[in-house]
């Protein structure tokens, strides 16, 4: 479907069109870093030493303090993809080299959560042949298609993510709500290849929180069908470029912590605004849920917090 620019109550169709150099969309890329990945900005053009020889386009910090690299090309390219699996083994054996830098931008405290290492690649195109090997190889990976047009507007799309799987269907599931069954894909995913698991969280709870916790997971999942679930070790990640909503379990409730902005909001009455305030997670508004009725006010804070990231 193409783009249409709006003007004077009129429709154009908007043309497609490129950058002129790799580095104008690795610059933007770099300015607008907390805007698109929530990230922090670390460093560009990161050297790997002479014997390495390579040089890490950026790199950054996520808001769950994990390492990122992000690499780019203004055209399809398989050295994209291997420069950055190149990199990820890297960065996995200099830790002190990635912590140094860390320190130098954002201070000698700033923890750094090495069960989990984000490499982002972002191009206009991937080629088939590359896709399929990056599906094969499971690699720990997320593959970002842009879109740039004359109406001086970037369209970014993740194509590929690290949770992706081959998941064959099988008569047991064809007679299922295929809704139910997506949500079941996605949570044989995370299992597959997170560092910590949906599971175990949920075995930490009464069975009470449990039953809260596998409705609201449900819901999250299915808000679109990009969201991805990332366990952490204190709380439970639903994100797409960035996280919007994050989950922890306590006894006898559920936390809920959103990209919502409290202030712009009336908070509802088991709501708190947390911006300032240390908390595991991200989001600056917490929900308290202890039951299904406030389960079912909070599915509307998702969705919002869901639009605020560009969802």
């Amino acid at each position: 479907m193409p783009l249409f620019h709006i003007e004077n109550n009129k429709l154009t169709t908007a043309k497609l069109v490129n950058f002129e150099k790799e580095k104008e969309i690795q610059t933007l890329i770099e300015n607008n870093l907390e805007v698109v990945f929530n990230c922090k900005y670390i460093e560009t053009e990161f050297s790997t030493g002479a014997e390495h020889a390579g040089r890490i386009d950026t790199l950054a910090l996520s808001e769950d303090n994990n390492p990122v690299i992000i690499e780019y090309k203004k055209a399809a390219s398989s050295e994209l993809i291997n420069q950055s699996l190149y990199y990820l083994s890297w960065i996995k054996d200099h830790k002190g080299d990635f912590q140094v830098a860390v320190n130098n931008k954002l201070g000698k405290n700033t923890e750094i959560d090495w069960d989990d290492v984000r490499v982002i690649c972002i191009a206009p195109e991937y080629k088939k042949y590359d896709l399929h090997a990056v599906r094969m190889m499971g690699a720990n990976i997320e593959l970002w298609q842009y879109k740039l047009y004359n109406t001086n507007t970037l369209y970014l799309e993740e194509i590929f993510k690290k949770s992706t799987a081959l998941v064959s269907t099988t008569t047991e599931t064809k007679n299922k709500n295929p809704v139910m069954v997506e949500a079941g894909k996605k949570a044989a995913q995370t299992r597959q290849t997170g560092s910590y698991t949906f599971d175990e969280h949920l075995n930490n709870c009464d069975d009470k929180i449990k039953k809260l916790l596998t409705n609201l997971r449900d819901f999250i999942l299915n808000v679109d069908e990009a969201v991805e679930e990332a366990p952490k070790k204190y709380y439970i990640a639903y994100k797409v470029s960035q996280n919007f909503v994050c989950v922890e379990s306590k006894k006898g409730k559920l936390l809920l912590f959103l990209k919502i902005n409290p202030k712009e909001i009336q908070i509802p009455e088991n709501g708190r605004d947390m911006t300032n305030t240390g908390h595991p997670g991200t989001g600056d508004l917490e929900i308290t849920v202890n039951n299904f009725e406030e389960l079912e006010k909070s599915k509307e804070y998702i969705k919002r917090a869901f639009e605020n990231i560009g969802g």
